[in-house]
């Protein structure tokens, strides 16, 4: 009875207190991973922030700044690409979308890779991708060697969309996780904002080159930090284990209790067998996977890569300055990541995903109501202003949550036994969604603008529910704790 109720607890959020101890079921001290929900609080020193952890994510979170940069390049740069190599529209089109495709295959590749090579190894490995495509694009003269580079490019992103997540979240504490997570959308939204407002005064062969100097700087930085110790532990590199978590927390911390729920915890997983891609499906497994890969499904079908790669064009047909419109939207983002920081680890992950998904349920409403106004004569005046409105809140609700929670979500919620094979779903999943909207966005637009973002309501709205009824809070949980009681 009592790992029902924590199961259930799971799926509705609601664990209890995070460093509230609860009696063993069969009295006998607590051996079986099911018989606490959680262990008490670990030593202070355990828990401290180290200028080894801060750079060590920093690090990091230079690929998410590439993976801003790739977002925000199409837009800026499309007036100089089509004037100098002589591109249609539709030719464009492909080199804007052709980062989805190679989206997907990176994400096919992403799970097994890190755990094959490594955390850092990983990181270098989506770095070469990126270089590569970022040289590609810079250099290009003509729309083949442009779409290699973006495809590169896709497949580097998709790597890096896994694997940051998921070295942060092992690599950091449990009171810090969360805040330290949010860093990765934090510097998406930089490289995002950066691209934006430099690709008005330079070239675009220049701005190209902004996306790989971070690359570059991961590359060399990733020489100084530490591999996860979860990964090391998993392979059963004691020393490099201890060595690694000694690091990460301070050298005169005191690393016992964590490192101890760490091996207790790989203890029950050499009893299984590495689960393969097929074995993800059990039922043992449901909760997990409806949570990750549900909460990545819906991120994208809610239509935010289609808005962003054609804010331009969403603005133009509501009558406002295409200029304008994107630079008010850069100047929210940065603000707004830096409070979704801050807040992750005090407000909890489920009350900023409530949020907001209801922001952009309301906001892509207004925008919907918008362009039913453009027809309305009397009502047509409106049209520009609640279309701006409503982008300005699309653009704050996502960045407090829907932009990076569900990957801070999907880096905790499976078990670490299962963590490539479901990783890589629920990567392949967000990316190939995203292509199937940017792709149909054009199209959806043509047959009824309106329609289009009611659409993007109704399933914003949606994801209010599928919050509400089964993403868990995991603030204050460790990796362990979460794993433990994701799995029936």
């Amino acid at each position: 009875m009592e790992r029902e109720s924590m199961e259930e607890g799971l799926l509705t959020g609601r664990f209890g207190p995070p460093n509230e101890t609860k009696p063993s079921s069969n009295g006998a001290g607590g051996d079986s991973p099911t018989d606490n929900l959680s262990t008490a609080p670990s030593p202070p020193a355990a828990s401290s922030l180290t200028p080894v952890l801060v750079f060590s994510t920093f690090v990091a979170v230079c690929g998410s700044f590439s993976y801003g940069c790739s977002i925000g390049y199409s837009s800026p740069a499309e007036n100089g690409i089509m004037e100098d190599l002589g591109l249609s529209v539709s030719a464009y089109s492909v080199f804007g979308s052709i980062m989805s495709v190679g989206g997907m295959v990176g994400a096919i590749l992403s799970g097994k890779v890190a755990d094959l090579i490594g955390r850092k190894r990983t990181m270098w490995f989506s770095d070469v991708f990126c270089i590569a495509g970022w040289l590609s694009i810079a250099f290009a003269k003509n729309a083949l060697w442009l779409d290699i580079g973006r495809l590169l490019i896709g497949i580097g992103v998709a790597v890096i969309c896994y694997v940051v997540p998921v070295y942060i979240a092992e690599i950091t504490p449990k009171s810090h996780r969360g805040s330290f997570a949010s860093a990765n959308q934090l510097m998406v939204s930089s490289g995002f904002v950066l691209i934006f407002f430099t690709g008005t005064i330079i070239p675009w062969r220049s701005l190209a080159m902004i996306g790989a100097i971070s690359c570059v700087v991961q590359i060399i930085g990733l020489f100084f930090i530490p591999e996860s110790p979860r990964w090391l532990a998993k392979y059963g590199r004691e020393k490099d284990f201890e060595a690694s978590l000694k690091h990460l927390r301070g050298k005169d911390s005191d690393i016992s209790e964590e490192a101890s729920d760490i091996r207790d915890y790989m203890e029950t997983l050499e009893q299984q067998t590495e689960a393969s891609f097929l074995e993800l499906f059990q039922r043992r497994y449901a909760n997990a996977l409806i949570i990750g890969v549900g909460l990545m499904l819906l991120q994208e079908l809610g239509g935010n890569s289609a808005l962003a790669y054609y804010t331009g064009s969403i603005f133009k047909e509501a009558g406002i300055s295409g200029n304008l419109g994107l630079q008010a939207l850069a100047i929210v983002q940065i603000p707004v990541s830096i409070s979704s920081l801050f807040l992750m680890d005090r407000s909890g992950r489920r009350p900023l995903l409530l949020v907001s998904a209801s922001g952009l349920c309301f906001a892509t409403f207004l925008q919907g109501l918008a362009f039913c106004f453009k027809e309305l004569p009397n009502l047509k005046a409106l049209t520009p202003s609640l279309v701006l409105t409503g982008a300005m809140i699309v653009s704050v609700a996502y960045t407090i949550g829907l932009g990076g929670i569900p990957w801070i979500i999907m880096s905790e919620i499976f078990p670490i036994n299962v963590k490539a094979q479901a990783g890589s779903l629920a990567t392949l999943v967000n990316w190939s969604t995203a292509w199937l909207i940017t792709y149909s966005f054009n199209f959806m637009m043509e047959w009824s603008s309106a329609g289009t973002f009611f659409f993007f309501s109704g399933i914003a709205g949606l994801t209010v529910v599928f919050t509400a009824m089964l993403v868990p809070e995991t603030k204050g949980r460790t990796l362990e704790e979460i794993a433990r009681f994701s799995v029936k």
